[in-house]
Parts: C-alpha cells; structure tokens; sequence
C-alpha cells in the first residue's frame, strides 16, 4: 500500500486512515518537489486541496468504481478535517462512508452540508447550505456524517431514475435507513427539484436486491411491463431440497431470470462453471425456462427473449415449489 513512501510518512498516514497532508510530507522529509514529481508519476494523487494518499498495485488492480470510491473515503476525511467542525459530510460522500456502492454517483467532489459560517465550492468540494438544517448527524470512524436516509435522498435527488433505484436498494441492503426513515427524509425536501425521482425510488426500492446490476434490471423490467418477479426466490425440488435461489422468478409464467454480473460465476474455474450448469440443468428439468441476461442489455430484445421463454414454459407442469426469501 505504501510503495516508496518512507517509514516516517507511512506510520502517519497510516495513523490518518491511508492519507497524508502536505505538512506531514514536508515533516517525513519531502519536498514540494518531491510531491509534484510523484503526483506526476502517479504514485500519488491529490485528493483534494493539500491531502494526498498513495493507492499501490492492489487499488490500480480494483475496478474503476472500486478505485474511485477508495479515493473518496480519504479525500472525505481530508474535507472533513480541514473544515474543523464547520460541516458535515453529506450527499453520495456520506453514502460511501456508510458503504454504499454509488455506482455511477458522480464522485468528483466531496459534498458536506455547512454546520456553521459560510462556505466555498471548488473543484474538489461542494459545499451545500443546511437547508433545511441538518438536525442529526452520524459519527462514524471520528467524521460526522448527515443522517442515512437524508444522505441518501439528497444523492438520488440529483440522478436518474434507474441509478436512484440501485442507490436506494442497497442503502436498504445495508441497513443504512429504513422505509420509514426515507419517508421522512422526503418530507423535508417536498417541492424542491427531483424529490420525485427521489419519491419514486424509494417507493420502487427492494433491499432484496443483491447488486446495482440486479437494481437497473429490475427497473428495467418494470418499464417493459412484465409481471412483477420474485426477488432472491428459493426453488425446492418435490423432497424439499433447495435447487436454486434465483435472482428473478415470473412465478406465474414458469420463468427464471438471471442476471450475470461480472462476478456471478465466483473465480471462474471450469468447477464453477459445470456447477452452475447443473444448477440451471436441474432447473429445466423441474420445468423452468431460463434467461440469462448480461449488462447492458437491449430492452427489446430482452423483452422478446423473456416472451419467447414464457411461450415455451408449461406452468402447470412444473414440479418442487417455491418459497419466498426472507
């Protein structure tokens, strides 16, 4: 994690959270020289307006959003440290503090809502006014975040449907808010701009879902009008042993949809691989079509595919049962 950095500077930023200031470069015996040349390098980034941290092989190895969320997190605490008690972090910064997936949540600046005084926005910070104030806050890690449900609608307020769903969904998953907080959190910003996309969301959302592939399917499969699915339903063969717990069932319909994500087939060895053919094999075998769907996917043809498997399935034939996840 520390590639190249000495042992002074490594024990501070460790001490910070895997971030440093210029002052602590400086301290460990760098010069502003020094700091240009690694930022220019890349062995460095700037996070934010003197605060930098040092990714290494294993975050240059992470996904895009899983780097950029990393990189978040610390320029968060950096904001947060220099506003000295001014503000708190808010918006999607709060959301990635709390460990939410924000794929797609624009993470170019850190957000906080102003405590007290004014502030300036820039290029690595937006500072919002607290309206309405911001009642109660969060500590979490030693960085005061606004609540859970008011950080999550004051993101979603400012994005599309389909990425407010996912959002919202796995804010749910991960216990950062409840239905009811979220309803309450709405109420504080009625008639302000895109608190209906926010509404929406929040009545749409599942915390059944299991990742923001799962979230964006599940949107995109209410828009093409099909019967509301199953979420995470477990499908028993006639002795009660447990099959499959599939990501979409069309009860109904005899249907199963699957949704691969990039990741759904664990490490990818051909025992991985024969095991989740069986799985899908003894699926048929009950009676269920299947359809597997990679993102992005085309919403005709996914339609056309999904009516085609509902064409071929029998549902009255279907053996085993079906139970409800909880």
């Amino acid at each position: 994690m520390f590639w190249s950095m000495n042992t002074k500077l490594m024990l501070i930023a460790a001490g910070r959270g895997d971030w440093f200031t210029r002052a602590d470069a400086c301290a460990a015996g760098y010069t502003d020289v020094d700091i240009r040349r690694r930022v220019t390098a890349g062995r460095w980034i700037r996070l934010t307006r003197g605060a930098y941290a040092q990714p290494g092989s294993e975050v240059a190895s992470m996904a895009a959003w899983d780097r950029a969320a990393w990189a978040h997190r610390r320029a968060a605490n950096a904001v947060y440290q220099r506003l000295a008690g001014r503000a708190v972090v808010s918006h999607q910064s709060a959301l990635v503090l709390y460990g939410v997936q924000v794929s797609e949540l624009d993470l170019r600046r850190v957000h906080v809502t102003r405590v007290s005084g004014l502030g300036r926005s820039g290029s690595t910070v937006c500072q919002h006014a607290a309206r309405p104030p911001v009642g109660e806050s969060v500590e979490q890690d030693g960085v005061r975040l606004t609540h859970g449900a008011r950080a999550i609608v004051e993101a979603v307020r400012a994005t599309s449907y389909p990425v407010a769903v996912s959002v919202v969904d796995q804010a749910l998953r991960r216990r950062v808010a409840t239905a009811e907080q979220l309803t309450t959190a709405l109420s504080l910003f009625d008639g302000r701009p895109g608190n209906n996309t926010a509404t929406r969301a929040v009545l749409f959302a599942d915390s059944r879902s299991e990742s923001v592939g799962e979230s964006r399917l599940r949107v995109m499969l209410a828009d093409l009008g099909l019967p509301e699915p199953m979420l995470q339903a477990e499908i028993r063969d006639e002795h009660g042993a447990l099959v499959a717990r599939v990501d979409f069932l069309l009860a109904e319909d005899g249907v199963v949809i699957e949704f691969d994500g990039a990741i759904k087939y664990g490490d990818g060895t051909p025992e991985t691989l024969i095991a989740e053919k069986v799985r899908e094999d003894r699926l048929r075998d009950l009676g269920y079509q299947v359809v597997r769907v990679c993102w992005p996917a085309r919403p005709l043809d996914l339609l056309a595919r999904i009516r085609r498997a509902i064409g071929r399935a029998r549902p009255g034939s279907i053996a085993g049962y079906v139970t409800a996840s909880q």
